[in-house]
């Protein structure tokens, strides 16, 4: 008879499931414990989504590629940058009301 297949982990005598480990170290694997991951990573530090496109994950690839094509997003709520207009107010708040010049007083000369 053949012999039964065994985790491949140090330590380990669960019977193989799948890719050398045992049920419980697959399922480690599966989550990237190990240091080795089941598909390319990121290449941002600390970023373990899969990799999409020149090395990166879909967030850091998206925000690579806007930085291209003509600099990164305005901050909320910033000015903007061509028009010279008032800054337009962040969405749900209410426009500031209009001033009205103040009332000469009587006495006072004018400006």
């Amino acid at each position: 008879m053949s012999e039964v297949k065994k985790c491949k982990q140090k330590d380990c005598k669960r019977p193989y499931r799948a890719k050398g480990y045992c049920n419980v170290h697959y399922t480690e694997w599966r989550q990237g414990k190990f240091g080795k991951t089941r598909y390319k990573t990121c290449s941002n530090e600390g970023c373990k989504k899969p990799m999409l496109k020149k090395g990166m994950c879909e967030q850091h690839y998206g925000a690579w590629s806007a930085s291209k094509k003509g600099g990164a997003a305005p901050a909320a709520g910033a000015a903007p940058a061509v028009g010279g207009g008032a800054p337009v107010p962040e969405q749900g708040t209410p426009p500031p009301a209009p001033t009205a010049p103040a009332a000469p007083t009587e006495g006072a000369p004018p400006a």
